[in-house]
């Protein structure tokens, strides 16, 4: 699935970023991309709007730890908003192993992040 991306400026140095489709190995890249002339821009704060996104792979989260760090240089924020289960599944995974090395490299753990998030997916959908 690709990744769409909208940005809209919200307030003076303050965006909200939407994504929709999955954020992955294939489309880290764009994201990255779109983001930068935003932190160019130096802003107080980034929202990332997931409401649409899918799917999250360790690339993904590169990305988000990629622009977390450069706002934090500059003492922006970044926020979330809209996790789909599954999304939110990923973080809490990520927040209760911060320091943790568990995973021996990124082919297994975009392959664990792979199964809870269908493990979520399928536990909402009806029978």
């Amino acid at each position: 699935m690709d990744l769409m991306i909208t940005v809209r400026q919200k307030a003076l140095g303050a965006y909200v970023t939407s994504l929709s489709g999955s954020l992955d190995s294939r489309t880290y890249s764009i994201l990255e991309e779109r983001l930068a002339p935003i932190l160019a821009e130096s802003p107080q704060l980034l929202v990332l709007d997931l409401a649409e996104l899918n799917y999250l792979s360790s690339a993904g989260i590169r990305v988000i730890l990629k622009t977390q760090k450069a706002l934090k240089a500059i003492s922006g924020r970044l926020v979330f908003m809209n996790l789909q289960p599954q999304i939110k599944k990923v973080f809490d995974i990520i927040n209760a192993l911060p320091s943790m090395k568990l995973f021996k490299d990124l082919e297994e753990m975009d392959a664990y992040l792979d199964v809870m998030q269908k493990a979520v997916t399928q536990a909402d959908r009806p029978l």
